[in-house]
């Protein structure tokens, strides 16, 4: 089945991962997100077991690893000299780590010492760095998105340097910061953050200055519920939970199309988002939450459900 129009032509490949069948694989309820390596090898979590799932060009699971964290609800990957390595955000636990792509624990970082964690919860949710490789200083970045509603910011090697609430902005405070990405297609980076729950993108310098609002202002109501990001070329795409569709936007941060929209999904049933599985449609989502792209332009898309549903939009 072909999706999209334009320049933003996909064919969909219904759960082009291959999960194992088991029972706690079919009854599990899928809450994480996904990444793309530069070798191609599509990395993702169990829907049930503390596991590190890994998937080959064509979607056969290659190898599994017990992972530190009890669900990567957040994933990064980042490019240190010439190696490889995998942030993961545990919105459980709190934990936010970062391992080999065979599972040694690297680093891990603590909590910050502010005083909305001296009664909040912390549940981060998003884990992003400023890459030294697209000219950063390996700074991190963790949205608490489940928790107290802030993104953190810290050094290379770990030590906290600040927060920020949305209330220093024009736009207010977030609410449900759920997503985070650095933003490389233009020439000054810039923090996007999915601020899923007021149905809009903050967008931020990397020191914590807000810059704008996207999607959710008077006259502009383009988005719903963005949730994850992902870049390819120029256009930026992000995971609209409840809003059930991908959607594009252009280096200037237009909506250009949306992709496998089913918005009756989220409205219309009482049990969303786990739906029996023979209700899912073909071309259309029901709770995309995780975001990819890899090398050639095609997405990879985490639904969050009982049993799970990794979809492959390839790039025509």
């Amino acid at each position: 089945m072909l999706i999209g129009r334009g320049e933003n032509v996909y064919e969909w490949t219904e759960k082009w991962a291959k999960i194992p069948d088991t029972h706690s694989a079919r009854t599990g309820w899928a809450h994480h997100d996904i990444v793309v390596s530069e070798t191609g090898k599509v990395i993702a979590f169990h829907q049930s077991d503390p596991t590190v799932l890994i998937f080959d060009e064509v979607g056969n699971l290659e190898r599994a690893w017990n992972s530190t964290v009890n669900n990567a609800h957040g994933m990064h990957l980042v490019k240190e000299s010439n190696t490889e390595y995998l942030w993961l955000a545990d919105n459980t636990t709190g934990k936010v780590v970062k391992t080999t792509l065979d599972g040694h624990l690297v680093m891990a970082l603590e909590k910050p010492d502010i005083a909305a964690y001296r009664d909040g919860k912390y549940s981060p949710t998003s884990v992003t760095v400023f890459e030294e490789n697209d000219g950063g200083n390996g700074d991190i970045y963790v949205a608490d998105g489940y928790g107290s509603n802030y993104v953190h910011w810290y050094k290379k090697n770990g030590e906290y340097i600040n927060s920020i609430n949305g209330e220093e902005g024009e736009a207010g405070a977030f609410s449900t910061p759920h997503g985070i990405w650095i933003d490389t297609r233009k020439p000054e980076r810039e923090l996007y953050i999915a601020d899923r729950s007021n149905g809009r993108i903050q967008v931020y310098d990397l020191v914590g200055n807000y810059k704008r609002v996207l999607g959710r202002s008077p006259g502009s109501e383009w988005l719903h519920s963005p949730s994850s990001f992902a870049q390819t070329g120029n256009y930026l795409i992000t995971a609209e939970l409840r809003g059930s569709r991908i959607t594009i936007m252009d280096k200037d941060d237009n909506p250009v199309a949306y992709l496998g929209e089913n918005s009756g999904a989220f409205l219309f049933s009482e049990d969303w988002p786990n739906v029996p599985h023979e209700t899912l449609e073909v071309g259309k989502f029901n709770s995309p939450h995780g975001l990819a792209t890899d090398s050639s332009g095609n997405i990879y898309v985490a639904e969050w459900l009982v049993g799970g549903r990794i979809n492959k939009l390839s790039k025509l």
